[in-house]
C-alpha cells in the first residue's frame, strides 16, 4: 500500500518538489554522511545492505529516528533503482527509514522527476 501511495505522489508532483517528512533535509544530510558509498542513481546492492556490517550500520542510522519519525522501523518496499517502477523484480523489503533516506536522496537529485514528466507529457 505504501509503495502505491508513493508512486501516486510522484505522478502528481516532481520529486524535487516533494517532501516525504518534515525533516527531509536532516535525513538527507545524515544519509550522505553515514553512507557516502551509496550511489542512489544506480542499482542498490541488497547483499551489502543486508550483510552483517550493512545491517549494523543501517540499524544505527534507523534507530536515530525512533523519536523523530512515526513508524520509523516499519517494513516497506523500496525500488532497487530510480529508473524503474515498483514490481516484484525491482523492489526489496526495507524499513521505513531506509526507504525515506534513499527516496529523499533520489528526490533531491532529481532522479524521480521522470515519473512526473512521464505522467504529464
Amino acid at each position: 500500500m505504501y509503495m502505491q501511495t508513493h508512486w501516486e505522489l510522484l505522478t502528481r508532483c516532481r520529486g524535487t518538489d516533494l517532501k516525504l517528512t518534515k525533516i527531509d533535509d536532516e535525513i538527507y544530510e545524515h544519509f550522505k554522511e553515514t553512507f557516502p558509498e551509496v550511489d542512489v542513481s544506480k542499482k542498490l546492492d541488497e547483499d551489502e545492505m543486508k550483510s552483517k556490517e550493512g545491517k549494523e550500520k543501517w540499524r544505527n542510522f534507523v534507530n536515530g529516528y525512533e523519536n523523530k519519525v512515526k513508524d520509523f522501523n516499519f517494513g516497506t518496499m523500496l525500488r532497487t533503482e530510480p529508473t524503474t517502477e515498483y514490481d516484484q523484480d525491482t523492489t526489496i523489503f526495507s524499513v521505513r527509514m531506509q526507504f525515506y533516506a534513499i527516496e529523499i536522496a533520489r528526490n533531491k537529485l532529481g532522479l524521480n522527476d521522470w515519473i512526473y514528466n512521464q505522467a504529464h507529457p
